[in-house]
C-alpha cells in the first residue's frame, strides 16, 4: 500500500502517507508538513519511491522516512538529541530537528563531502535558523563509527544498511534510548534497536527494505 502514496503536493502526500497507516503521531505529521521533501529533491520529490542524489546516494522513499518518525516518536520529544546517520539530502535531519524543537539536536553524519554540502545548502534555503542556532550541525565522517563528540543520543537513524550491528551506535545510545536501521546484504531488514533503563539491549525485526549500503566514501562511489 506504501507505494502507492505518491501525490503531487507535499501536503497530498503526507495525507496519503497517513491514510495509509504509515503513520498515525499527529507530531509525525506536523513534521513533514513543516518540511517540504521538495525543497530536498529536484526530482519527482512527492512520488513514493527512493530517488537518486547523486555520488552513488540515495534519499529513501517517504513512506520509510513516515515509517522512521513513527518508530522513532518516542524518543523524539522536545529537548531531545538525535544522531541521523547518512544523511543525504538533509530532509529527514530536518524533520527531526522539527520534531525535537528549539531545546533540541539534531546531527547529521556523511562520509562524502559533496553530500554533506548538499544537505547544508538545503537547510539553509529551507530553514536557515535550524543552521543558525545550531539545531542542525552537519559532519563529514564515517557513520558507522557514529559520532561520540556529541553522544549520547536519544535515539539515532541509520538510511542506508549496515552489514552488520554496528556496536559503536549501541554504545553511544542513551538509556533509555532506540536506533532505527537496516541491516544486511543481500536481505536486509530494518531492526528497532532499543536500550532500556538499565542498558539492557534488545533487537526486533520490523520490515524486509532494500537500501544501499552502509559503506565508505571510496567505496560508495565507486558503487560496490
Amino acid at each position: 500500500m506504501a507505494w502507492f502514496c505518491s501525490a503531487n503536493t507535499n501536503h497530498g502526500l503526507v495525507n496519503n502517507l497517513k491514510k495509509a497507516g504509515i503513520f498515525q503521531s499527529e507530531r509525525v505529521e506536523k513534521a513533514m508538513e513543516a518540511i517540504d521533501r521538495g525543497k530536498y529533491v529536484k526530482y519527482d520529490p512527492y512520488r513514493d519511491s527512493p530517488q537518486q542524489i547523486g555520488y552513488g546516494a540515495t534519499i529513501s522513499a517517504p513512506h520509510m522516512h513516515a515509517h522512521a518518525l513513527e518508530n522513532l516518536a518516542p524518543f523524539l520529544l522536545p529537548g531531545m538529541k538525535v544522531l541521523d546517520v547518512g544523511c543525504g539530502s538533509g530532509y529527514l535531519t530536518a524533520c527531526l530537528a522539527e520534531m525535537v524543537g528549539s531545546e533540541g539536536k539534531v546531527v547529521g553524519v556523511d562520509h562524502i563531502p559533496q553530500l554533506v554540502k548538499l544537505a547544508t545548502d538545503n537547510v539553509k534555503n529551507d530553514r536557515p535558523e535550524l543552521l543558525e542556532s545550531q539545531r542542525v550541525v552537519f559532519i563529514l565522517g564515517d557513520g558507522r563509527k557514529g559520532y561520540p563528540e556529541e553522544a549520547p543520543y536519544d535515539c539515532i537513524h541509520v538510511g542506508a544498511a549496515a552489514e552488520k550491528m554496528p556496536q559503536d551506535l549501541i554504545d553511544q545510545l542513551k538509556s533509555p534510548g532506540r536506533i532505527f536501521i537496516p541491516v544486511g546484504s543481500n536481505s536486509q531488514y530494518i531492526y528497532q534497536i532499543d536500550k532500556d533503563s538499565d542498558g539492557n539491549v534488545t533487537k526486533k525485526s520490523l520490515m524486509g527494505v532494500m537500501y544501499v549500503p552502509l559503506t565508505d566514501a571510496q567505496k560508495q562511489l565507486r558503487g560496490e
